[in-house]
Formats: structure tokens, sequence, C-alpha cells
């Protein structure tokens, strides 16, 4: 084995979580290589990034980095997010949350975005090798072992410890079948990007450029739509369901041409998002993607560990993914230094429970949304509630906030407030 092929830590995949964790290992001392099958820039969804996410991007020394560039790359500043449910409309500032930290972030182009990180991990010292596909791994008390193919060929690399962030790719959960069923309900997205041709006296009346819209379908509480505007008048645009409601008859997959006519038959049934998008122009290919929703076994093993939706992927109702990504990179780097320090760990109290909490958090939240229960919180007529900020704080991001009610107890507290709301909004009917 070459000392090319040794190093301290192997990482597959370089985006925002592998990028992340990079950065803060690098800041320790130790080496990386990053194993990446993509070449940069490439297409990815869950452009709408969560405030949170910006604590972790400056631990990673690569705020500054995205500051200057922001403009340029076309990403939208963003302080919030808006609700629209059948001629209702209601938003959430998430810089009135209730937890510490930043309020505000970007909805950024994927394919920009990881690049930017990707770079700046690479000019802190990171060692990324583009288009090279981990196809076999072993570890044992010495350390791991990685069978690569890379352009040039077949070859193994070495390392003290891998972290996978792999993302949908779920390297680790497939070759050592660590994969498990979600307990969340399979769903499907169409989505793509448009140039959305909003008009400007749209803007400022009911359409903020600075916040995600999600809407709820008319008929069909479990359906809804984002709408992610970008600073340079794109926007992404995507509609989810469980699959019924897009295979005709259970048909096999739909063509580009019918997912694209599925996607707009969808956008016009909203009156909300039909007036929106009146001009809207598609400019880029219609996507789909399904059975997204995932979990694992375990979240680590012998010297490895993984990471962001490598381990579990939820719904990208709440945009969490990446949020997600980026907090198992931060509490990875940690436990992974602890270890090679010759320090003592504990995986599981020290990664998969301080991780698992915020998963939680976000879970409960997403089940409550499918189940509409959350779906009445949120458009509750009364937005001078104290527990707005509290809400808004898991909108935010900041669902590891133990000092937050909702995040300390968040399946009894939301099924009370739901209830209330509930109630409060029949008696107003009647």
């Amino acid at each position: 084995m070459s000392k090319a092929n040794m190093f301290d830590i192997t990482i597959i995949g370089a985006g925002p979580s592998g990028a992340i964790a990079a950065s803060l290992l690098m800041q320790k001392g130790w080496s990386v290589c990053i194993l990446e099958r993509e070449h940069f820039p490439r297409f990815s969804i869950g452009e709408s990034l969560l405030p949170h996410c910006m604590e972790m991007i400056e631990k990673a020394n690569m705020l500054d980095a995205l500051l200057a560039n922001a403009d340029e790359l076309g990403f939208q500043f963003k302080n919030g997010a808006a609700f629209h449910r059948d001629g209702h409309d209601c938003h959430f500032d998430f810089t009135k949350k209730f937890s510490q930290g930043p309020g505000t972030t970007y909805q950024v182009k994927r394919a920009a975005f990881d690049k930017l990180l990707a770079d700046e991990a690479q000019k802190q010292g990171a060692e990324i090798r583009y288009g090279h596909s981990v196809t076999a791994f072993e570890s044992s008390k010495e350390g791991t072992s990685l069978s690569v193919n890379g352009p040039e060929g077949d070859y193994q690399i070495n390392a003290k410890f891998t972290l996978d962030a792999s993302g949908f790719g779920r390297v680790l959960p497939r070759l050592l079948k660590l994969e498990k069923d979600s307990v969340l309900t399979n769903r499907k997205a169409i989505f793509t990007h448009f140039k959305d041709n909003i008009a400007e006296t749209v803007i400022g009346e009911n359409f903020d450029r600075n916040k995600i819209l999600i809407t709820v379908h008319p008929t069909k509480a479990d359906v809804w739509y984002w709408l992610i505007p970008f600073s340079d008048g794109t926007a992404s645009i995507g509609v989810v369901g469980e699959d019924h409601y897009f295979n005709d008859n259970d048909q096999a997959d739909l063509t580009s041409e019918q997912l694209a006519t599925k996607l707009l038959q969808y956008l016009n049934e909203d009156a909300n998002l039909a007036n929106l998008l009146a001009k809207a122009e598609i400019i880029a290919p219609v996507r789909t993607i399904g059975g997204y929703s995932a979990n694992v076994s375990s979240l680590h093993g012998e010297n490895f560990a993984l990471l962001g939706n490598a381990g579990e992927f939820l719904d990208p109702v709440f945009s969490s993914g990446v949020t997600i990504a980026m907090h198992s990179a931060m509490l990875a780097a940690e436990v992974v230094d602890k270890q090679l320090s010759k320090k003592s760990v504990d995986w599981q109290q020290d990664y998969t429970v301080p991780l698992s909490k915020g998963i939680e958090t976000f879970k409960h939240f997403v089940m409550s949304w499918y189940d509409t229960s959350l779906q009445d919180v949120i458009f509750f007529s009364d937005e001078e509630t104290d527990v707005k900020p509290m809400i808004c704080s898991i909108l935010a991001g900041y669902a590891w906030d133990e000092k937050n009610p909702y995040v300390s107890n968040t399946k009894r507290r939301l099924n009370v407030l739901a209830e209330i709301c509930q109630d409060e909004t029949t008696a107003a009917d009647k």
C-alpha cells in the first residue's frame, strides 16, 4: 500500500456533510481523503437551507466564502417560511425564533453550493478524488480498507476511520446490509427548475422571495408543493405525495414528458400557485425521486460511521436533510477526533443518541404534517402566541435545542397544541 493511499480518515461523498466533516477533522490535524463518485458541479435536490446550517458552515471556516459568492451564484437570502392552504396564508420569521443562533440563511442551487463547500475543503487540505466509486469495504480494529474504482482502474485505500457521507447513494448501508425500512410512508416528488416570471406586482403582496413557500393541495391534505425562489429569477418547484397520486393505474414510472405534464397539472390545481406561476417556464429536466425515506439498523460500526442521508432521511417537507447532514458531520468529527486521539468514546452515547434527538423532533413534525395536526397548528389564526417562536425554532433547524419544550417533549406537546388549535378554530367558526 503506497502512502498516497493511506489517510487518517476517508470520507465517502463530497456533499455538504462530507465537506463539513473534512474541514472540522483537518482543523484537528488529521489527514482526509474524500472519494466522490460524481464530478462537481452536479445536480442535487434540497435547495432550501435552514439557519442552523450557518453555524456548521462557520465552524468549518466556510462562511466567508459563502457570503462572498452568494450573489454571483444566484443564492437567495432566506429569512423564513411561508405557508398557503386553501386561500389562507401564514408565515414564520426565523429571526423571531425561540433558540439562539442565526435567523437567516440562503436558498441555494445545490450544484454550485456543494461545489463551493467541496472547493473550500480542498483549499483547507482535503484530497478529493472525483469519479471514484467505493465497491467494497472492510473494517477491523486496525482501521478500514476500501476497494475503489477510479478512472485509472481499481485500487485499495486504507484509513484509521471512514465516514459515509454518500447521501442517497447510501454506500455503506448497502455494502454492509444495514438498511431497514423507515417508519414514514414512502412518497414521491416531481420537481424541476423554472424561470418563474413572478410579476413584480405580486411580490410584496402575497409572495416573498426571501421565504420558501409551502402549499397544501386544496383537496388532498397529504399532497404539498414547494416553491424555492433564487435571486436570479429562477426557482425550484416540486410537488410531493404518495406514489398513487402520480402513477396512473399503477403503471411503470412516467416518462419525462409525462412528468412535466403531471407537475403542471398539479400546480394548476392550486389557485394561488396557478396565479403566481402563470408565466413560468420550465428550464431544466423534470425529475422524480421516490422511496426516499430510509433508515438503518445502526449509525456506526467498527471504525466507521454514517452521516446525514446515508443514515436516515425523513422527508423534504421541512428542508431538514442538509441540516441533519451537517449536524451529523459536526457531532461525528468530535467523536472521531477523540477516538483517534486515544480517548475513550462511546459512539452510541456520543453520536447516535444526541443526533437522534433532533431527528426524532423533525420526524414528529413530519408525521404531524401529514396527519394534518401540525397543519392546523401552523395555520392557526392567533399570530401572537408564545408558542410560535418555539415552533419557529424547529422550522429554522434548531431541533437539538432542548431548552425548547417542543424539542424536549415533541410528540406530547405537539398533540396537545394541535387539539387546542382545533378546538379554538371550531369554536370561532360557530
